[in-house]
């Protein structure tokens, strides 16, 4: 009997630190790649709260090293944000990238540096594995717990002329050390903390119902919404819950290693769409998305989101499939609830007349290739309408 080939990746960050003190290893780390001229990708935010300056000053106790600052990064950054940190970059000489901060400060990291090794302009590299050449050296010290982009393949960029989201998916913008330490996560205000969280909820659940998922990425998705579920509302509540910031701060690697190789779906695709055109927080957009479209999802995988149920702390015992299917669901939109996400998108400010080209766009992006049902354009636009 003839066996079809299919053959699955598992990609991830060469050295990971994790725990209480865990950013205190970043000058042994700076060493131990050789860097002699560090680039520190952050911004205003960070910079303002002394998180990179207590950066800059364990480097410099350490390594006895200076470092080049670049905190011009945006949220939702763009072609124009990376092109100005590549000038920095490139005219300070620079041979190691540090990125310091949330999902923003880390793509823009990444397209600094594929852009500084590649050549050219960064909208070429949107796509899948479009570079040629390794990235400078590059670590990830994070201070959110959501998008796991200090540890992920995914690299998203605003296209200016567009206002559309470009998915750059490059294993070689994969970080060669992650730093998640859950001090660094302390001062996150609780609207922060609830986005994030809720976006390292969508990773793991779009992650668990991707047409390429395997038992590898399901381990990492359903222990990542487990912790999610017990940890989120403590560290929402109180930000100085450190047991709480800690479990957080695995289960959003612990997703982001499920998303970063079974990949996402739609919920992601429309996200993208709505911080483009609107520049919105990527975290909310997901916890409006997430429910609706999962909704649609359901039927695809009903089994496994009885599966998600249970994670998000559930008792099905005696329902049917598709009622246990219906919890996770309902659990979905009662932690988003609780966390104080907007109800929908109207509240951002979505206006219904510009749904149908996000909608086009949403179907084209690579986010989608993996969603379990194949929705049409008329699909997405109810969807969107739905989520109002």
């Amino acid at each position: 009997m003839a066996v079809r080939e299919q053959v699955y990746g598992f990609f991830i960050p060469t050295v990971t630190l994790m725990g209480i003190g865990a950013h205190k290893e970043i000058g042994r780390q700076i060493q131990v790649l050789g860097g002699k001229k560090p680039f520190l990708c952050t911004d205003k935010g960070i910079v303002s709260a002394g998180i990179a300056d207590e950066i800059i000053k364990l480097i410099k106790k350490d390594t006895g090293l200076d470092v080049v600052v670049f905190d011009e990064t945006v949220p939702n950054p763009t072609d124009v944000n990376v092109h100005d940190g590549l000038k920095v970059y490139q005219q300070n000489g620079c041979d190691l990238i540090i990125s310091l901060g949330g999902g923003s400060a880390h793509d823009c990291a990444k397209g600094i540096g594929i852009v500084a090794t590649n050549g050219g302009h960064i909208r070429d590299y949107e796509g899948i594995d479009k570079s040629s050449k390794a990235m400078p050296p590059f670590i990830a010290v994070n201070t959110t717990a959501g998008t796991a982009s200090e540890m992920t393949r995914f690299c998203i960029i605003t296209n200016t002329d567009t206002k559309v989201k470009m998915a750059i998916v490059d294993w070689r913008v994969t970080p060669n050390v992650a730093i998640n330490d859950p001090l660094l996560m302390m001062g996150m205000p609780p609207a922060l903390t609830a986005a994030t969280g809720m976006d390292a909820l969508t990773h793991a659940v779009e992650a668990y119902v991707s047409t390429i998922a395997t038992p590898v990425t399901d381990a990492c998705a359903l222990k990542a919404i487990e912790l999610i579920a017990e940890n989120l509302r403590a560290a929402v509540a109180n930000g100085a819950d450190v047991e709480a910031r800690d479990k957080m701060a695995y289960a959003e690697y612990l997703a982001g290693m499920a998303f970063n190789n079974a990949s996402l779906g739609h919920v992601h695709a429309m996200a993208h769409q709505l911080g483009g055109f609107y520049d919105l927080p990527h975290g909310v957009c997901n916890a409006i998305l997430l429910p609706h479209v999962e909704r649609f999802n359901m039927i695809a995988k009903m089994d496994r989101f009885a599966d998600i149920a249970v994670a998000l702390g559930e008792n099905i015992a005696g329902l049917s499939t598709r009622c246990a299917a219906e919890k996770a669901l309902e659990a979905i939109v009662t932690l988003s609830r609780d966390v104080g996400i907007p109800r929908g998108l109207s509240e951002l400010g979505v206006k219904e007349q510009d749904i149908p080209i996000m909608a086009q766009n949403a179907q084209k992006d690579a986010c989608g290739l993996t969603n379990p049902r194949c929705p049409t354009l008329e699909d997405v636009i109810q969807i969107y309408k739905n989520a109002l």
